[in-house]
């Protein structure tokens, strides 16, 4: 645990301590899920609140496992590229937004089976009231928030290679993403009836994409750091410095042939060299958005060659 970034650790925290209280209330007859589970919002028990608590409740070991398994993988990765705050924001937003679509698709859903001409719904011989039937549609779970942050590991590190269980040979990151994009795509168009919120999952990793292109494309807000930039930035960095290592006996030997230059030149890029690689390894430990503007634009000026 002391290996996992600061948010990471917490979200996990988190989600275990509610998963425990679920099971613990349950035992004294409170029902959690129906309390801090996202319910339709033409439901009586709707309320707003119920977008952020939802994402803390799951329905099983196995629910939660995978989700906390796909987190503490993908999302140690994604906030130690970020850092902590930038990558809360992003985790929360995208299951703000996947609760938001997940709430669409149920509006579609009540309109197309006209439930609103219905006061009574018949479940395999049960009656029921439709009022009392919407607000059995209910969900939980980080799978919308933990989708989005595969998507993001995913554009950030594009052709990272990964072994999947069961396939024998690794897959690029951007190909897998693409494949979970078509399986929840497929299994949400083929209608309801596996108690898995689909429309959720593509609604988080929309909401992480639109996030990220916003990002990109406004790098000098703050806020983003992204692959386009920051790897880019990176790999020019070692570009750089294998070049510099390459020609090092080349300089030695200029400097060598001509004694009268002093050699104060050489003084400040060394002090440089030392200043960017203190704020890279501020980077690798609390991120992007824990420099100050000096030491960003220090960092553009050392990408651009200045």
């Amino acid at each position: 645990m002391n290996n996992i970034p600061t948010m990471t650790k917490n979200l996990l925290i988190v989600n275990f301590l509610a998963f425990v209280a679920t099971w613990v209330m349950e035992l004294r007859g409170i029902d959690l899920t129906s309390m801090l589970g996202l319910h339709f919002f033409m439901a009586k028990d709707f309320h707003l609140y119920q977008f952020i608590t939802y994402m803390f409740l799951h329905g099983g070991f196995t629910h939660i496992f995978f989700n906390m398994f796909a987190l503490w993988m993908f999302g140690a990765v994604v906030e130690r590229v970020w850092g902590p705050k930038k990558f809360l924001f992003y985790y929360i937003s995208c299951g703000v937004g996947a609760g938001l679509v997940q709430e669409l698709a149920q509006y579609v859903n009540y309109m197309t089976t006209e439930l609103a001409a219905y006061d009574n719904v018949n479940l395999g011989g049960t009656i029921m009231s439709t009022a009392d039937y919407l607000n059995l549609w209910t969900t939980i779970g980080a799978s919308g928030a933990v989708y989005s942050i595969l998507l993001a590991f995913g554009m950030i590190f594009p052709n990272e290679r990964l072994f999947i269980i069961p396939f024998p040979f690794p897959i690029k990151a951007k190909w897998l993403v693409v494949g979970y994009i078509a399986i929840e795509l497929f299994s949400a168009l083929s209608g309801p009836g596996d108690g898995v919120a689909h429309t959720a999952h593509l609604g988080g990793m929309l909401f992480g994409f639109i996030m990220i292109r916003y990002w990109r494309k406004h790098p000098g807000n703050g806020s983003g750091f992204g692959r386009s930039r920051g790897q880019e930035f990176f790999d020019n960095m070692k570009r750089r410095f294998d070049e510099r290592q390459q020609h090092a006996s080349n300089g030695r030997r200029r400097w060598e042939d001509e004694p009268e230059e002093p050699e104060q030149p050489k003084k400040p890029k060394r002090h440089n060299q030392e200043e960017i690689d203190a704020i890279l390894d501020k980077i690798r430990k609390s991120g992007y958005d824990s420099l100050t503007k000096e030491e960003k634009k220090k960092l553009f000026d050392q990408s651009q060659g200045n």
